[in-house]
């Protein structure tokens, strides 16, 4: 299925019809509820498609950032600590954070940003990232990859100073001048105007 079919599909399951002809369609974006979107996403993953998915939230800074990033997911095979999964923490919420803990069927998740943990079944993470498109790249970083892996050790285990660091990082690092620069184009990108 390419993405076309994909589009109208998923417009046809949430609207009930099919959308206008292409050549009548302006460019509009639209966003979806969550609830009613990653349903059908789930459907897809659990088919064996792949979806990139823009970020929505701050649960998972100071690494990804809202409506930045991308993820790509694909279907959990075999959850582990560690790993940055979409799961459904009660009917309708989804969300996607790290898995620190499994005990048994029992998942506990924490999103990189925050401080508090949320809690799962095993059968209900319905995504894991195979790896992230940040600040606007075209290449992806690998949640198998060396600067994920290494990131995600030191992270993890800097949770009891984690607070400081996020305040700090809230409150002083992302007002910095620098750290609103224009993304890192590479040979096989056009650079994109505003």
């Amino acid at each position: 299925m390419n993405i076309i079919e994909f589009i109208r599909n998923l417009w046809k399951r949430l609207f009930g019809r099919t959308p206008m002809a292409e050549s009548t369609i302006q460019r509009k974006e639209v966003q979806f509820a969550n609830e009613k979107f990653l349903p059908e996403i789930v459907r897809l993953l659990n088919e064996g498609h792949t979806i990139t998915l823009p970020l929505r939230g701050f649960s998972m800074r100071p690494f990804l950032e809202d409506n930045r990033d991308k993820a790509l997911f694909t279907k959990p095979a075999n959850p582990k600590v560690g790993d940055p999964v979409l799961a459904e923490i009660e009917p309708g919420h989804f969300v996607m954070h790290r898995i620190i803990a499994i005990d048994g069927n029992a998942v506990t998740l924490r999103g990189d940003g925050n401080l508090n943990d949320e809690h799962c079944l095993l059968q209900n993470v319905c995504g894991a990232v195979i790896g992230f498109y940040r600040k606007g790249r075209t290449r992806l970083d690998r949640t198998d990859g060396w600067k994920w892996k290494c990131y995600s050790f030191v992270w993890m285990r800097l949770y009891p100073i984690r607070r400081y660091l996020l305040a700090f990082y809230r409150r002083i690092w992302i007002k910095l001048p620098f750290h609103h620069a224009a993304p890192e184009t590479h040979h096989s990108e056009q650079k994109s105007t505003k």
